[in-house]
Formats: C-alpha cells, sequence, structure tokens
C-alpha cells in the first residue's frame, strides 16, 4: 500500500492561493487543500492522509472510510510530530511519501525511510493527475 502524507499547513503557506485564502478564512483553504487530495487520491488509489496543526485538547481525526484522513494536532502539539511518528512507525511496512516544506521534517521522515516531496513537487503530482 501507498501512502501520502500531507503536513497540511506548510503546503498551504507554499502555495499563494491557498495562502491568500487563509489570510481570508482558514476553513477555507483547508478545505481547498482537502478537495485536491481527495481529486488525487480517487484517481490514483493513494491512500491520502493530511495532519493539521493543534486545534484541542487531543489528537482528533476527520474522516470518513475509503476518504482522505484528516488529523489535527492537539493544542501543544505540532503537525510534524504526528507526521514524523507515523512516518517512523509505518515506513518500513508501507510506501510512504511526506509533502512538506520542513527542511528538518524531511531529514527526520527520510530518516524513517519514507520519501519527501516539497510544495512544488506534491503541486506538480495534483496536476498531473488533473490532466488524465
Amino acid at each position: 500500500m501507498r501512502y501520502l502524507i500531507v503536513d497540511g499547513h506548510s503546503i498551504i503557506f507554499a502555495w499563494s492561493e491557498l495562502r491568500k485564502l487563509h489570510a481570508r478564512r482558514p476553513s477555507l483553504a483547508r478545505e481547498a487543500l482537502i478537495k485536491e487530495l481527495r481529486q488525487y487520491q480517487d484517481w490514483t488509489g493513494v491512500n491520502v492522509a493530511v495532519v493539521f496543526d493543534g486545534r484541542g485538547a487531543c489528537v482528533s481525526e476527520q474522516s470518513d472510510r475509503h476518504d482522505v484522513q484528516i488529523f489535527y494536532a492537539h493544542r501543544d502539539q505540532s503537525a510534524d510530530a504526528i507526521i514524523e511518528r507515523l512516518a517512523s512507525k509505518y515506513a518500513s511496512r508501507f510506501e510512504i511519501m511526506v509533502a512538506t516544506s520542513d527542511s528538518l521534517e524531511m531529514e527526520t521522515v527520510n530518516a524513517s525511510g519514507a520519501a519527501c516531496l516539497s510544495p512544488d513537487r506534491l503541486r506538480k503530482l495534483l496536476e498531473a493527475v488533473e490532466k488524465r
């Protein structure tokens, strides 16, 4: 099985159109990113998880069966910590790609055996699917 794990806010702030949406209304930027990731998952069969920085007392997950998994770190935790934990736990059993602009996070997930994608490479991957 293949998985794409996306550092949600890292990608939002790296893509100008999502950054502008986020400035107006953060939920719109998250929804736009999730919509693109859902389309990628539907077309490729790659399982997608997107992780956002904290907003509550505990880690929460919002998703329907067979949909993009959406995680929110708890208030005092970063998305990076969840992504790094997922990569280290599953990279030995599954093909894992992590999309982020954080170079330290890239180093950590690479050390776990996962591959990394920059925001630009993620955009190209998503655009390639849209052109099919």
